[in-house]
Parts: structure tokens; C-alpha cells; sequence
């Protein structure tokens, strides 16, 4: 079968298109970047998915598409994410109908939920995103579940807790950079709350099951085995040897200070992260499991095996450029002069 992959050059679509190639598929990515190590056996075409006939281009012979091209939140794209999210998303999904493809699978995001009390989240958890971010990805999901069930094209939703995995940089970069090198990493409140995290690996394991079970539905992924955001810190400072503590931050002081920081240009970290960090998030799982699927990953091991990617290639990440986000080293701003007095 030809297979679509927009946004086949960042974190999660890279890893689609090349399981796709490893099951034998035809597949090309549409992107706005060349990554450098795809394999040849890929089709690669540069175009942005708010091209419509570039995108009609790419449908042409398509039998399922995997729409993962989004602005993320680590981009703070303000309108440009109503650009990309929503509208470049109604582009490939036109599209899409009117090349007759058999599926569509669309990769979401958590931030729909905003950062609801009541845990674990569930299909049936109200949407209340927050910020610009998880507005888009929610419109973005409603635009594409219309055109879908107008046409009659087989719709699978995946939305994935933040993932793991070698090659993860980001936000996680700042994480495992600062316990490599002894400093104290915080958290807003004590850290004792429920957090879920999924590896990439897991992740697709279950994204290729959904598409061979070909069952239209929403489906949000996250390991079944993980502790306290603060346990797991500890677990990884243990883990690497270092003399890093975690110090927790008072929640309402360390929120306002982040949000000023931010609207001033001095900090990376958006409103997604500032206004979650100190709040539960996790998944019920318990539907995919039932549907066979078995994450192998706890977020201790995920934690670990990320890190030690990480320290493993320290030394070609200075330079290395990437148009993907959660592919490339953060800049860290403000938080540099925190680490220096860490």
C-alpha cells in the first residue's frame, strides 16, 4: 500500500514512516524539512501542508494517510498554530477525500484536555484546552473528524502522552542536561501527582496495531506502569549518579514569575508546560490494552534509556540543527542563568 506521512521529518512522524518502511509499505513524507538520515527507500517532498496543491501533489496514489504535520506547543506560534493546526489540517484532509484514500490516522495531542482535576482522562473527559496550542489541536481534531465522516473515510485519532525515546531532545533536553552536570531540577508543588509519559517505541507498536485492526476510533496512549513525577526524577538522579536534588517551587509564585518570563521573551517554557507541570496527567489505558496491546516501557525505564541517548551523544548536539522541536537541543534562555546558580 502508498503511504502519506505529513510531518514525516519531525519526532513522531519520522518514526512512522520508517516503521512503515520496516513492514514492507511504500511510503513518502511531505515536510518542510529534509531530514538528513531518511532513508533513501523514502519519497521526500518539501512542501508545507498549507500548500493545497502541493498536498494534492503528494495524495496522488495514496492509500492511507498519517497526518502528523503540526506546529507544537514548544514553537509558541501564536496564530501561526490556527495556520498549520486547523487549517492545514482541512488542506490534507480535503485532499485526502478527493484523491478516495481507504484511511486517515491523525496524531493529536494531551493539551485538548487543558489540565482537567479528575484522573485518569478518558474519551469521556471534557476538552477544555487553555492556550493557543491545545485550541488549535482540538479544532484541528473537529475539522478533520467532519470532512471524515462527510466522505466516509475510516477516521483513527491517536493522542499520545509526551513521548520518549533516543533522539528526544526539547524540553527534556534541559532535564537530563542539568542532572548530567549535578544541578537541582525543579518542580511547581511537591511533584507528588500522577505523571505519564509513553516511549516511541511503544507508541508505534500500538499506532501499527490500530491501523491493521482498521477500527475508526480515539485511542490516547500512554504507558501503564509509571509513579510520582517526583518518584521518577529521583529514580533518574539516582540512576545517573548525580548529586542533582529536585526542590520544589510554590505553585501560584512559580507560575505568575514563569508566565512574566515568558510574555517577556526570556523563557521557553509556554503555557503549556507552565500551567501543567504541577498538575496529574495520565491516561486509562485500560482500552488498548484490551485490544491486545502491551506497552513495554515503564516511564523509569523510558526515563533511563532516554538519558543515556542523551549523554551518549553530547557531543554532536551543540551544533546540530533541526526543524523539528523535539528534535533539537532547546535554547534555554533565562533558565541558563537558573542552571549557574542551581
Amino acid at each position: 500500500m502508498k503511504h502519506l506521512v505529513t510531518g514525516g521529518s519531525g519526532f513522531v512522524g519520522n518514526l512512522v514512516a520508517r516503521r512503515l518502511l520496516e513492514r514492507g509499505e511504500d511510503v513518502r513524507i511531505l515536510d518542510i524539512w529534509e531530514d538528513p538520515s531518511r532513508p533513501r527507500e523514502i519519497e521526500y517532498i518539501e512542501a508545507s501542508v498549507t500548500d493545497r496543491e502541493r498536498v494534492r501533489e503528494a495524495m496522488q496514489g495514496v492509500d492511507v494517510v498519517h497526518h502528523n504535520a503540526a506546529l507544537v506547543a514548544q514553537t509558541a506560534a501564536g496564530k501561526r498554530y490556527f495556520e498549520v493546526n486547523v487549517e492545514g489540517s482541512r488542506v490534507v484532509t480535503e485532499a485526502a477525500a478527493k484523491a478516495g484514500v481507504q484511511a486517515l490516522i491523525h496524531t493529536s495531542s494531551t493539551s485538548i484536555f487543558g489540565a482537567p482535576d479528575k484522573m485518569p482522562i478518558t474519551n469521556d473527559t471534557p476538552t477544555l484546552p487553555f492556550e493557543p496550542y491545545g485550541r488549535s489541536k482540538l479544532e484541528g481534531e473537529h475539522v478533520v473528524d467532519e470532512i471524515c465522516a462527510e466522505h466516509g473515510i475510516p477516521l483513527i485519532t491517536i493522542r499520545p502522552r509526551a513521548t520518549l525515546g533516543a533522539g528526544r531532545l526539547g524540553i527534556f533536553q534541559v532535564l537530563f542536561e542539568w542532572i548530567r552536570d549535578n544541578r537541582n531540577v525543579y518542580v511547581i508543588g511537591s511533584g507528588d501527582i500522577g505523571f505519564q509519559f509513553i516511549h516511541a517505541a511503544d507508541l508505534m507498536d500500538f499506532y501499527m496495531t490500530a491501523l491493521d485492526l482498521g477500527r475508526s476510533g480515539t485511542y490516547n496512549v500512554g504507558t501503564d506502569e509509571f509513579g510520582t513525577l517526583r518518584g521518577d526524577l529521583e529514580k533518574l538522579i539516582a540512576y545517573a549518579g548525580s548529586t542533582s536534588k529536585v526542590v520544589s517551587l510554590p505553585v501560584w509564585p512559580a507560575v505568575n514569575a514563569l508566565r512574566v518570563l515568558y510574555y517577556m521573551g526570556l523563557s521557553p517554557l509556554v503555557p503549556w508546560h507552565y500551567m501543567t507541570y504541577h498538575k496529574a496527567c495520565y491516561f486509562d489505558v485500560q482500552p488498548l490494552l484490551d485490544l491486545g496491546w502491551k506497552p513495554r516501557y515503564s516511564n523509569d525505564a523510558m526515563l533511563r534509556e532516554s538519558y543515556d541517548w542523551f549523554v551518549a551523544n553530547r557531543d554532536q548536539q551543540g551544533g546540530q540543527s533541526s526543524a523539528s522541536p523535539h528534535r533539537a537541543p532547546l535554547r534555554q534562555q533565562v533558565l541558563r542563568l537558573v542552571k549557574r546558580f542551581s
